[in-house]
């Protein structure tokens, strides 16, 4: 195929309720929605970056200039055998991994609307018809407030609950939780608030039993995440510090963590997610699909992802309305009673994009060239 036209849009989408995570409170989002079109057809892509540079270097404005002068015109016009070239075709922009993978999971949805098959399929998946879901909860201004909130996605049927984690709401938050909800499965997400100088401090964790504890250590660290994972009984779950499979498989050898988390934007799109899903795989490292409160598309995206075979993890893919009053996608996202969603088998990410709410919240739209 060949591509013909990308264009972008930059949406801005109102939170439900803030989110607060350890280095940020977010109270909307500013989402780069990326369109691919080759012989009258298109495809859709999401990046998942920030809008600011600090879960990773990139942020809404980066991406922007990223996709338009640099990832957009490498693949602009040129003939591609499968989507899986567009991660080669942008492989020497060091970096902004979630910029590029905006452009090429909208590639992989425009190859599965020519196939005429849902994304699922096209990218190989499909192990299991119902996607586990989990829920992150951010940091709230109580415990009690995020007790309320927990009960409240419990009651929804969501089959695990990540809480946020940093230095003064940390072990006794956690134990409180645990005194409330003695059996339900938590883990912890620390967004790399600590250092190996807090090792006492995070061995406390031990006493709570949690399914994992998330990138507890530096966001580009794996060295230290061995000698802290050496100490704890917990697992480590990496998250931030795994930009590729080459990574995953240094992190593996070092037993510098037992679970893996999967972020298609963290790491530049589906041929590198399944890459990575393949050498967990092979080291018997479970994985879950993790997610950056992404809309509509891009949350499709992650169900897609998550019927690949080793993710056997709830992930952090839940119904739109937990984030959003609208999604921009019909019908937005549900989970069933018993806290899962459903493939769906229409072709390419499944769902019909809502075109007169995306116009109403656009901030600009420009044409790569």
């Amino acid at each position: 195929m060949k591509i013909e036209r990308i264009a972008l849009h930059q949406i801005r989408m109102p939170l439900v309720h803030f989110f607060e995570t350890s280095f940020s409170r977010t109270y909307s989002r500013d989402i780069i929605l990326v369109e691919v079109t080759s012989e009258g057809i298109t495809g859709w892509g999401e990046v998942t970056a920030g809008e600011n540079p600090f879960y990773n270097e990139e942020w809404t404005d980066s991406a922007w200039l990223i996709l338009k002068n640099y990832a957009g015109p490498r693949v602009l016009g040129r003939e591609l055998d499968s989507p899986e070239d567009v991660y080669p075709l942008t492989a020497h922009i060091r970096g902004h991994n979630m910029a590029r993978g905006g452009l090429e999971v909208a590639v992989w949805d425009l190859e599965a609307r020519r196939n005429n098959v849902p994304l699922w399929k096209q990218i190989g998946g499909g192990a299991r018809r119902e996607i586990p879901c989990g829920v992150s909860i951010g940091i709230q201004d109580s415990v009690e407030q995020l007790l309320e909130k927990i009960q409240h996605e419990l009651d929804a049927g969501y089959q695990r609950i990540k809480m946020k984690i940093k230095p003064g709401w940390d072990v006794d938050v956690v134990r409180q939780v645990r005194e409330r909800f003695p059996a339900i499965k938590l883990m912890a997400d620390a967004n790399s608030a600590y250092t190996l100088a807090d090792i006492d401090h995070l061995k406390k964790l031990d006493d709570f039993y949690l399914m994992m504890i998330e990138q507890p250590l530096s966001h580009d660290d794996i060295i230290d995440h061995a000698v802290l994972q050496s100490k704890l009984q917990t697992p480590i779950c990496l998250d931030e510090c795994l930009r590729d499979a080459h990574q995953a498989e240094q992190a593996i050898r070092l037993k510098a963590c037992g679970i893996i988390n999967i972020k298609l934007g963290r790491v530049g799109g589906f041929r590198e997610a399944k890459r990575l899903h393949d050498v967990a795989q092979a080291a018997g490292i479970p994985v879950w699909c993790g997610g950056m409160l992404e809309a509509g598309i891009g949350r499709a995206h992650n169900v897609a992802l998550a019927s690949l075979p080793n993710f056997v993890l709830p992930g952090d893919v839940s119904a739109s309305k937990r984030y959003w009053k609208r999604d921009i996608i019909r019908p937005e996202v549900e989970t069933t009673p018993h806290g899962t969603i459903e493939l769906r088998d229409a072709p390419g990410f499944g769902y019909d994009l809502d075109t007169d709410y995306i116009r109403s919240i656009a901030v600009r739209e420009d044409v790569v060239s």
